[in-house]
C-alpha cells in the first residue's frame, strides 16, 4: 500500500512526540526516517522504527540527550553523543562539519557514544545539498566475518560519499556486506530471493536466500577479502578519532546496540576557487559515464536511482509495509 509523505511523516511525529522528543527535534528525527521511506530505503525508514522506539522505551536511547563537544583542533572535532537518538546525532554532526568546512577549507567530527543513525545516505544528501563533498561512516555491531572466518567479528560499517552536482547530486551510499541486513530482510519479507549471492548458508554454500543467511549471520564482505579490511580499518579511524568504542566493544544484540562510534567529513572545493570548472568536471564524468556503448544499456551513477524513486514516491505515494504501517500507527 501507499501513503503520502505527509501522512508518513505526521504519523512518525506523533508517535515521536509522545516519546519524549521536544518538537522541533521530533519533526527532523520523524524527517529522517521518513525520507529514508520515501527515497526507497524502507528497511531504514518506516521498517526500523519500531526498533528505535522500543529502544526508547528500554532507555537504551536518551530522547533529551544532545552531543557535547569535548575536543577540537582546528578543523577536527571530537564529540560525545551522550546515547541520545543517532539520526539526530548524525544530522548535528554533518551540520557542524559543514560549517568547519566553510571555515577551514576541511570539518572533520569523530562522534563516539551515540546510537544507529538509520539511513547514512540521508548525511550525504544533507552535505549535497549544502553544496560540499562528504565522506562519513559508523562502525557496527560484529556482524560480519572477516574474511576466512565463520564468526562475525567485525561490522558491516556503512560509508556515505557524496558529491554535490546541479543535476543531481552523486551519492553513493552502501555497507560493506553485500547486502545490509535491513536489505536482507526487505527481500525477505516479499518473499524473493537475492540478484546475486549475498551471503553463506549453515553449510557454508553462498546463497541468494535472505533467511538463510540472516540464519547463519554470514553476509558476504563487498569485494570479499578487500570488504573485509575496509570493515576493519574503518572501524580502527572511527573509534580512535572519536576515543569511543571499536565493534568489539559493542553489544551483539541489535536491540542493546548502542555506543556507536561515527566519522563526519566536509570538504569545501569552493574554498579553493573555479567552482565552475569544478561543476563541470562532475558533469564530464557523468556524460562519460552514460555515453552509448552499444549495449543499449545506461549506466547509472549512484543516487540517481534514489532520485527517481522520491520523484515516483511523492507523486504517487510512499511504499508501505501494511502491517509495519498498522503497528507504527498504534504506537
Amino acid at each position: 500500500m501507499r501513503v503520502t509523505y505527509r501522512e508518513l511523516h505526521g504519523v512518525l511525529l506523533a508517535v515521536l512526540t509522545r516519546a519524549g522528543l521536544d518538537p522541533s527535534r521530533a519533526t527532523l528525527c520523524a524527517r529522517l526516517f521518513a525520507d529514508a521511506s520515501r527515497d526507497g530505503v524502507a528497511s531504514h525508514g518506516l521498517n526500523l522504527f519500531p526498533r528505535f522506539v522500543r529502544m526508547i522505551r528500554t532507555g537504551v536511547v536518551d530522547v533529551a540527550a544532545r552531543p557535547e563537544r569535548v575536543a577540537a583542533h582546528g578543523a577536527l572535532e571530537r564529540w560525545d553523543g551522550s546515547r541520545g537518538p543517532g539520526n539526530l546525532n548524525a544530522h548535528h554532526s554533518m551540520e557542524r562539519a559543514i560549517a568547519l568546512s566553510r571555515e577551514h577549507g576541511t570539518g572533520c567530527v569523530a562522534l563516539a557514544n551515540t546510537n544507529h543513525w538509520g539511513r547514512g545516505g540521508n548525511f550525504g544528501w544533507q552535505a549535497a545539498d549544502a553544496g560540499v563533498i562528504a565522506i562519513c561512516w559508523t562502525n557496527t555491531l560484529a556482524n560480519l566475518p572477516p574474511w576466512g572466518a565463520t564468526e562475525a567479528r567485525t561490522g558491516n560499517n556503512p560509508i556515505v560519499v557524496a558529491v554535490p552536482r546541479a543535476d543531481g547530486h552523486v551519492v553513493l551510499d552502501m555497507a560493506l556486506s553485500q547486502f545490509s541486513y535491513g536489505a536482507l530482510a526487505s527481500y525477505r519479507m516479499r518473499g524473493e530471493q537475492l540478484p546475486v549471492a549475498g551471503g553463506f548458508d549453515a553449510r557454508g554454500e553462498l546463497t541468494r536466500d535472505p533467511a538463510a543467511i540472516e540464519a547463519s549471520r554470514r553476509p558476504l564482505p563487498i569485494g570479499f577479502w578487500k570488504g573485509s579490511g575496509l570493515s576493519i580499518v574503518l572501524d580502527m579511524i572511527g573509534a580512535l578519532l572519536s576515543g569511543g568504542r571499536a565493534t568489539c566493544d559493542v553489544a551483539t544484540d541489535a536491540e542493546e546496540e548502542t555506543g556507536l562510534s561515527q566519522v563526519f567529513i566536509a570538504l569545501d572545493g569552493s574554498a579553493l576557487g573555479g567552482s565552475a570548472g569544478a561543476a563541470r568536471v562532475a558533469d564530464r564524468i557523468i556524460e562519460h559515464l552514460q555515453s552509448p556503448d552499444g549495449t543499449g544499456e545506461r549506466v547509472r551513477y549512484p543516487g540517481e536511482r534514489t532520485l527517481e524513486t522520491r520523484g515516483r514516491n511523492l507523486r504517487e505515494g510512499i511504499p508501505v509495509e501494511p502491517s509495519i504501517w498498522q503497528a507504527v500507527q498504534t504506537l
